[in-house]
């Protein structure tokens, strides 16, 4: 049984929903032949064009959509979340999502997934969330490195190319010694994790890539990661 994280940069449904490229390419890594799959909008306190956005591209492909409101009444999260074969979180603000899932357990219930084989997913916020921490826009003045829920070993910092603060707000934070290393991920581009080491980036839109970024010598390595193209 493979433990599976699939972090986006940027990028999919949310900007382009219907296309379904990249969704398709995380659906297949499901033994499942029809594989459930709940969307985890939180970040974006459960944004309903969002769930349409999600919708219109998942019903498209093999698979059986729904998603998980907390601003709403709230399901059994444990009956929900371990029936599920996929899982893919939303972008937005990383940390109010990470505190609503801690108040309400969720973390301990999506680790108890992850390791019993549930692909876990997302972009933006729903992909530094996996790992041990992540360069996050929660806060309006500047970029904040956040404690994530600490699947994944090491960091993580998506829209590197999308976004001009992300690439010098990541040199400060390895010259400062905040961070050792960071996996840095370009919108149109995601890092496949499979069994806690790289497997993949994945290119789904133009030449994208992800890199492993750490200070070597007092200089700034970018070292790219084996990529796959698809279609």
């Amino acid at each position: 049984m493979n433990k599976q994280v699939i972090a986006i940069g940027g990028g999919g449904f949310g900007r382009n929903p219907g296309l379904g490229i990249i969704e398709k390419y995380i659906l297949d890594q499901s033994v499942k032949k029809n594989p459930k799959i709940c969307f985890i909008p939180t970040a974006t306190g459960d944004d309903e064009s969002y769930k349409v956005s999600y919708y219109s591209t998942f019903s498209k492909l093999e698979c059986k959509p729904t998603h998980l409101d907390f601003f709403k009444r709230t399901p059994n999260l444990e009956d929900l979340i371990l029936s599920q074969d996929v899982i893919f979180v939303g972008g937005g603000n990383t940390k109010s999502m990470l505190s609503i899932w801690r108040d309400w357990g969720l973390h301990d219930i999506l680790k108890e997934g992850y390791d019993n084989g549930i692909v876990m997913s997302g972009v933006s916020a729903g992909a530094i969330c996996w790992f041990n921490g992540g360069i996050t826009d929660s806060w309006a003045d500047q970029l904040n490195i956040i404690e994530c829920l600490g699947f994944i070993e090491g960091n993580c910092c998506p829209h590197y190319d999308e976004e001009s603060e992300r690439r010098p707000s990541l040199i400060k934070f390895l010259e400062e010694q905040k961070l050792k290393d960071c996996y840095a991920i370009e919108g149109g581009c995601a890092l496949h994790i499979k069994n806690d080491n790289v497997y993949s980036a994945v290119s789904f839109q133009g030449n994208k890539k992800s890199y492993l970024v750490n200070l070597e010598g007092g200089k700034i390595k970018e070292n790219i990661c084996s990529t796959i193209k698809i279609p």
